[in-house]
């Protein structure tokens, strides 16, 4: 069997082995040590060991773990709850005013935390049993829960945007430029949607009428200068420092860190075993990344030693393509990926080949960059398989069913479609920050 053979069956068998539930890091440490065997035999441990110590040395993943634990901390800081008061005292009385408050919270969290995950949960919890009880709609809550969470995906800092930096070797200031303009309109997107439909059915989102509308002007700018001012001082200290080169990524995610810290203290929040979960939970978190990381780094390896740049070239010199779609079908690829793996995983399996195609057909690295994050946020969302749904599903109440989350998160899909057909037709919303920084 030849070598490309071989490198066409890996993908093959990985999704298999996905399909029967192994782990996605287990399954790429399986399937390049099976593959490896026919070219290194006996030496293929100390082959792929060289991946190992290959990522244990990339200087730019030691930002990964600072920028965890500081979303970690923030998750138990109290700063979530402090943030939603806020939006909920100015947004209330609007037309879907709670969903509104719900997406305004989002953003601002995740541009804190960076982490999926815990931005989903983390609102979700807190904020499903209050639109509920204002009687709004089920599928409105479930699409702007599974809308909201995914917004650390797109808002920086985005651990998505560190890993695909590494993998790339590309700046990760540039890239968090590049993502800004994209995931603003795309929260604009969000948050017009949610207005227009509360106007035409305002059953589905109802004003939130309550004590709270006699809050008094100075009560009000007091919650919101306590919940607002922390949050956007950590967030211009952290991604300013990266973007006009004060500091390294490492550097501000562990200045993030601290200034979580110092923030959860200030909050009241503080003590043992917060702590103790804290670190806990980030020990979870990096050591579930770095094995996929170094997974999917043995697998990219192994399919390049068998020959896969080539196999790839020689699909691309059979079917052909124009270079706008090559880049369709590369997007396409990163979609379908997005139904079955994680987007740790997606980026360190398609980048890999994508580099050298990105390369010939003289495509702007960035502007493929924020593409392929706005399709694997597209596919966070995206049934059957839309991880949202499923972080949804642990922490939603039992009247809230899968067709309600179905429904719901489908106008927000659109929302990010149009997003990234805008970055397609007007390269300059990923290009035009990244080229403003470049001067520092």
């Amino acid at each position: 069997m030849s070598g490309e053979t071989y490198a066409a069956l890996m993908f093959p068998a990985l999704f298999l082995l996905v399909f029967l539930g192994i782990p996605i890091s287990f399954a790429l440490f399986g399937i390049a040590f099976l593959f490896g065997i026919p070219i290194f035999k006996d030496f293929i441990g100390l082959q792929l060991y060289g991946s190992i110590l290959q990522t244990a040395t990339q200087y730019l993943l030691s930002a990964v773990p600072p920028f965890v634990l500081m979303g970690a901390v923030l998750e138990r800081s109290g700063i979530a709850e402090r943030l939603f008061k806020a939006m909920q005292l100015w947004l209330g009385r609007l037309p879907g005013g709670l969903a509104l408050a719900t997406i305004s919270m989002a953003a601002v969290f995740a541009a804190s935390t960076g982490i999926v995950g815990a931005v989903e949960v983390v609102i979700g919890i807190m904020t499903i049993p209050v639109m509920l009880s204002y009687h709004y709609n089920r599928s409105l809550v479930a699409g702007t829960i599974c809308a909201g969470g995914s917004l650390g995906t797109m808002i920086p800092p985005s651990v998505v945007v560190v890993i695909y930096a590494s993998v790339a070797q590309m700046s990760v200031g540039q890239l968090f430029a590049g993502i800004l303009l994209p995931g603003v309109i795309m929260i604009g997107l969000f948050l017009g949607y949610i207005v227009i439909r509360c106007l035409l059915k305002p059953e589905d989102g109802p004003p939130a009428v309550s004590k709270d509308d006699d809050t008094p002007l100075g009560q009000k700018l007091w919650v919101t200068l306590t919940a607002l001012l922390p949050a956007t001082a950590l967030i211009v200290a952290v991604l300013g420092s990266i973007m006009v080169g004060i500091a390294s990524p490492t550097e501000a995610a562990s200045v993030g860190a601290l200034g979580a810290i110092v923030l959860t203290i200030a909050y009241g929040r503080f003590n043992t075993e917060m702590a103790v979960d804290t670190l806990k939970r980030t020990l979870l978190i990096n050591c579930m990344i770095m094995m996929i990381v170094v997974g999917g780094t043995m697998f990219a390896a192994i399919f390049q030693v068998h020959g896969g740049h080539r196999l790839v070239g020689n699909v691309v010199d059979y079917l052909d393509l124009a270079p706008a779609a090559m880049l369709v079908l590369m997007l396409f690829i990163v979609f379908l990926s997005g139904f079955i793996l994680d987007w740790v995983s997606v980026v360190l399996i398609c980048l890999p080949i994508f580099l050298p195609l990105i390369k010939s057909i003289g495509v702007d690295p960035i502007w493929f960059a924020v593409l392929m994050i706005i399709v694997i946020q597209t596919s966070y969302l995206t049934p059957p398989m839309a991880p949202s749904i499923f972080y949804l599903r642990s922490i939603a109440p039992p009247e809230i069913g899968y067709r309600d989350m179905y429904m719901g998160v489908a106008p927000f899909v659109v929302c990010q479609v149009l997003v990234l057909v805008l970055v397609v037709l007007f390269p300059a919303l990923a290009e035009y920050l990244p080229a403003q920084f470049s001067a520092f």
